[in-house]
């Protein structure tokens, strides 16, 4: 019997592989619009609608369509190109902002009758955003239109919409894996069953008898250097104590080998015939006891040379400092807090999983097309690591599904790099969602002993740290996260006593990296929470106690190391945050509580440095084209943070123009001198300083050549939408660059940032909380957020930014968890053993901007893509503490954990 299915009205007859799920069929036949997100039905990344019923493609065995009538995304617009309804209500709310998981849930929305539309909650169970935080999906299916189109030369500070919205409502907006390169092998991993362990012998003859295996890389194929994964624009912050593939493994779940083949299901045969020997090793998973004398030593290196502080005691970095003298403060204070808290382990849960697509063009350059936020810093690392020259070497990023930090770290391209280099053929490497928890990174677990001590009046007199951060196998960020961690989170409060120590240590677990706050949240989670009960002890309102204490306008920043010389308050909104908080709490309740629920409220602060220290580069070139309109070339990486279409409205206020005659060529090796990444905030404030430089001189230089050309003063002539307009009329754009070309003038600017000096913005978050003693069922009456991003350029898109923010700081605060267990194991390998946040789990978080404009960032902007994240962790605990008397100093705050501590407390109905 035949088999035949139709996709999108067009009929396919090739049956399936046994086995193969519907939506490897239909990504092999080229629907790119039906994503892979998780593997088993958690996430709705790969949902399409067969005979009108929405089903979740990677569960649907492919054989079932057989007879039947398949929609994906790409199907949903009319034939003659008329959207969808909902993708155009899409496009109008902008309900999106990676996009990897829109077409999942614009199929969803597509199949719903009015009774479900009436329950998003449950209709929207079986999708998840990470971006989000939902409110704007929540907008596109109600109706709400937010984006504008202003006239020409007034783009900045409107809600402009992205320009790659079309391409993600229709599914054509192309990710690392949605592309087709013929002659394409792929690559499985075999990874590590020991926490410690010597591999002795590989036997790798019985997986290359499987037929279509090509090869299998050991650490006998791999070079010999060490490197880390971690990517920063100076690779000397990090240590190197990592190869391609090793002799040794340092956790459960390391790469020992990679078999390439001609399809998934050979590689992953391969895999399972390859046999390891080896000599099992002692290990350790707690950084305390790593720090221990007698501990298992995790690397065993030479410090100077691997750049580790002491290998012996497994600590990778460390800092201390004291300014003053702690003991005197504390003596000198009426009341004194002392506590411990800690945060564990969250993944990053992007989903778009790492992976890469590497191979040799007809020039012979090694092209590697990846999901990545640092494509630049990538190639550099492959370039050092394969002794290959830079201009033999591309890297570029498509649209990136997601990223939180962790696609900031070299995890695939160098594997990949590898086998191509090997095979001369294109490979192919994409992580499952359960390698994403066990292969990647997470946020690093953080210990914080708190001591901080006040006066009477609220006065702080000292504050003192002592930290211990986990940074797992390998110390990828690890010492940098540790630094970043007690930075802001202790120059935010005058304190003229601060002392910290704090380590950054190895552990036999799977590694963490860099993570959205970048160590900042977890510290602030035990100072601010420290902070609060101190205020209560004291007698004096928690906001009060904060307000009095916190840094002001054109004050030093100054953490127990010292004052950090390149950082600057260029413009404070802080007090501006603590009014709107303020406010808040005045207001009358108005939302409904349960009979005997305890009612409570929080508060917390944050200051976030925008960029990291020591410098972060950014090259940019706009060029005028021959039809009038124009090309911006950007290296930064979009990845849902929207810096492309804040680069787009730079360039066009600049340009006189709207961003419909901007194009954007980005995150491509080609395209810019350099980049170093859209991490640390930079999107914005050092990738659109350089974006601006480049757009006013490219502007400058059109004025000067048009007033020349015309022989009128430069004084008469300006920038118009399509010409330069002077007083005895217009000369087109067009005919400019004619004109131009006429006499060898090339119309292009360039564009450049070094990222320092550096600004800070501030947050703050509140919340008001119901919490039941009977169960610990934890209700959240209201949340506000106030943001101190200065010139916003974009409200709508800043406002997904912090309700997204948000929103994962939930998840990380109430139900995120990557366990592992004794041995190091990583116990919850999969979405519904981990607990993301859903539709129904996250509230409408209320988010104000305040009125500042920054000296420093580019038209008096600020970053507000991290710091969202970090104050709300404190904020919840503090409401927490607040409803039910009990100061919770552990993460996360789980219905059960709650529920003990209550009734272990005896805390009942008021």
């Amino acid at each position: 019997m035949s088999f035949g299915i139709e996709v999108n009205g067009r009929p396919f007859t090739q049956e399936p592989r046994p086995g193969q799920c519907l939506r490897t069929y239909l990504r092999e036949r080229g629907w790119f619009g039906v994503k892979k997100g998780c593997d088993a039905g958690d996430c709705g990344a790969c949902t399409v609608h067969v005979d009108g019923e929405p089903v979740h493609s990677c569960l649907y065995p492919a054989f079932r369509a057989d007879g039947r009538e398949v929609t994906t995304v790409e199907g949903l617009a009319s034939e003659d190109g008329e959207l969808h309804p909902v993708q155009r209500k899409f496009l109008d709310a902008q309900g999106f902002q990676c996009g990897f998981c829109t077409a999942g849930f614009l199929m969803t929305s597509a199949a719903l009758d009015d009774d479900q539309l009436a329950d998003l909650p449950r209709a929207f169970k079986g999708n998840l955003c990470r971006c989000t935080g939902y409110r704007a999906i929540e907008d596109a299916i109600r109706g709400v239109c937010h984006a504008e189109a202003p006239s020409a030369g007034e783009a900045v500070g409107r809600n402009l919409p992205a320009p790659a919205g079309p391409q993600v409502v229709t599914g054509t907006a192309r990710y690392t894996f949605d592309v087709d390169i013929p002659g394409m092998l792929h690559m499985k991993l075999l990874r590590s069953p020991h926490a410690h362990a010597r591999i002795l012998a590989i036997d790798t003859s019985a997986a290359l008898r499987v037929p279509g295996v090509h090869a299998v890389l050991t650490h006998h194929d791999a070079p010999e250097r060490h490197f880390s994964t971690a990517r920063h624009e100076h690779p000397e912050e990090d240590p190197d104590d990592t190869r391609v593939l090793d002799d040794t493994v340092r956790y459960i779940g390391q790469r020992v080998a990679a078999v390439v083949a001609d399809s998934e299901a050979a590689a992953e045969e391969g895999c399972r015939l390859v046999e390891v020997t080896y000599d099992v090793l002692p290990a350790v998973v707690d950084p305390e006891e790593a720090m221990r004398p007698g501990a298992p030593v995790v690397h065993d290196k030479d410090a100077a040379t691997a750049r580790i502080s002491r290998p012996q005691e497994n600590v990778v970095g460390e800092t201390h400092g004291e300014i003053g003298d702690v003991e005197a403060g504390f003596a000198e204070a009426d009341t004194v807090y002392e506590d411990t808290y800690r945060t564990q382990r969250v993944q990053h849960a992007s989903l778009e999983t790492h992976g890469a697509v590497a191979w040799f063009d007809q020039d012979g350059r090694l092209n590697v097309r990846t999901s990545s936020q640092t494509p630049f810093l990538t190639r550099r690392a492959l370039c050092a690591l394969y002794d290959l020259p830079p201009e033999r070497v591309r890297v570029v990023a498509g649209r990136v599904g997601g990223g939180f930090g962790g696609k900031q770290e070299m995890l695939v391209e160098d594997i990949v790099a590898l086998a191509v280099l090997r095979l001369r053929r294109p490979v192919k490497l994409e992580y499952t969602r359960a390698e994403q928890f066990y292969g990647a990174t997470t946020r690093h677990p953080f210990t914080i002993r708190v001591k901080a001590g006040a006066r009477r009046d609220g006065t702080l007199t000292a504050l003192q740290l002592r930290v211990v951060s986990n940074t797992g196998a390998y110390g990828n960020h690890g010492p940098a996260v540790m630094f970043h961690s007690v930075g802001e989170s202790m120059a935010v409060y005058r304190a003229p006593h601060k002392k910290v120590d704090a380590f950054s240590v190895y552990t036999h677990t799977v590694p963490a990296g860099a993570f959205r706050g970048y160590g900042l949240g977890q510290v602030m989670f035990a100072v601010e929470s420290a902070l609060d009960e101190l205020a209560r002890r004291v007698g004096l309102d928690p906001l009060e106690f904060k307000a009095k204490n916190i840094i002001g306008p054109g004050e030093p920043m100054i953490t127990a190391g010292g004052e950090e010389e390149d950082l600057h308050i260029a413009s404070y909104g802080l007090d501006q945050c603590i009014g709107i908080v303020r406010r808040a709490q005045e207001e009358p309740v108005s939302e409904p509580v349960p009979d005997g629920w305890l009612v409570g409220e929080g508060t917390a602060l944050a200051m976030i440095a925008t960029g990291p220290p020591g410098g972060h580069i950014a090259d940019a070139r706009a060029a005028l084209l021959p039809d009038g309109t124009f090309d911006l070339a950007v290296g930064t990486a979009e990845f849902g943070n929207g810096t492309t279409t804040v680069h787009r409205q730079i360039a066009a206020g600049e340009l006189a123009t709207t961003v419909e005659r901007i194009t954007v060529r980005q995150s491509d090796t080609d395209v810019v001198k350099h980049d170093t990444g859209a991490f640390a905030s930079t999107g914005v404030v050092v990738a659109g300083k350089a974006t601006l430089r480049a757009s006013r001189a490219l502007a400058d230089m059109l004025l000067d050549f048009a007033a020349a050309t015309l022989r009128v003063p430069r004084a008469d002539c300006r920038l118009v939408e399509e010409a330069v307009a002077h007083p005895g009329g217009r000369l087109t754009l067009k005919e400019l660059h004619e004109a131009a070309r006429a006499v060898g003038v090339t119309c292009a600017a360039d564009g450049h940032f070094g990222g320092t000096p550096r600004s800070v913005a501030f947050n703050a978050q509140w919340f008001r909380l119901a919490v039941d003693p009977g169960t610990g069922e934890i209700r959240i009456l209201r949340s506000v957020h106030a943001a101190d991003a200065g010139k916003v350029m974009n409200p709508m898109q800043c406002r997904g930014q912090v309700e997204g923010g948000v929103a994962q700081a939930l998840g990380a605060t109430l139900s995120e968890h990557v366990r592992v267990d004794a041995r190091g194991e990583v116990e919850t390998a999969a979405f519904r053993r981990y607990r993301l946040p859903q539709y129904a789990d996250i509230p409408r978080t209320e988010v104000h901007f305040m009125e500042t404009a920054d000296a420093i960032g580019p038209l008096g902007a600020k970053s507000m893509s991290e710091s969202p994240f970090n104050p709300v962790a404190p904020a919840f605990a503090n409401a927490l503490r607040d409803a039910t008397g009990l100061r919770f100093t552990e993460l996360p705050l789980t219905r059960d954990r709650v529920w003990l501590a209550l009734d272990a407390a005896g805390v009942t109905s008021p």
